[in-house]
Order: C-alpha cells, then sequence, then structure tokens
C-alpha cells in the first residue's frame, strides 16, 4: 500500500515513518486502518522540528556562539554550528525518530 502523504509530513516524520515499516509494519497497518497514520506523522514531524530547533539553540547559548563570532570568525562559527546540528540531530534522531 502506497502513503502518498509521506511527501508532505516532513524529514522526521519520513524517518520515522521508514523506521516503523521496517521494524514494525503491523502499527503501519493498524494506523492505516485507523486513519491516524498521517496526523501521527505530522504531530511526530512537528514535536521532533521543535525539539531540533530548541536544542540548537540552548547548545548555541550555552557554548556562547554569537553573531559577534560569526562576524569575527566565520569558519570557527560555522565549525562549531555544525557540531551543535549533529548532536542535535543525533539526539532527535536516538530519542523520537528511530524509538
Amino acid at each position: 500500500m502506497k502513503d502518498e502523504f509521506i511527501a508532505r509530513v516532513g524529514v522526521w516524520g519520513q524517518r520515522h515513518y521508514n523506521y516503523l515499516k521496517k521494524k514494525s509494519p503491523t502499527v503501519i497497518n493498524v494506523m492505516r486502518m485507523k486513519g491516524t497514520l498521517e496526523q501521527y506523522l505530522i504531530d511526530m514531524n512537528r514535536d521532533t522540528q521543535e525539539t531540533y530547533d530548541l536544542l540548537i539553540r540552548q547548545y548555541a547559548e550555552k557554548e556562547s556562539i554569537t553573531d559577534d563570532l560569526k562576524t569575527a570568525d566565520n569558519l570557527e562559527w560555522t565549525r562549531r554550528m555544525n557540531s551543535i546540528r549533529n548532536r542535535a540531530e543525533e539526539f532527535v534522531l536516538h530519542d523520537f525518530v528511530f524509538t
């Protein structure tokens, strides 16, 4: 069965869908029959994106990564922000997407 709405649920929702499809196909089928799959994935994507964005802001604040650093040393700012994005992504993948 093809779920046409998957392209609309966002990257985190798509990753979670693919995980569930592989690990728990029964869950996907039950949600399809109940008609709750699309809304579940949309909500999951929204919550995960909010957490991801919050983590990035909190890490940047905690590590004193500011616009001043971006202006003074753009390469250092980029390196540190990439590190933060990677850590935030690992967290949400582990705690939201692959659960």
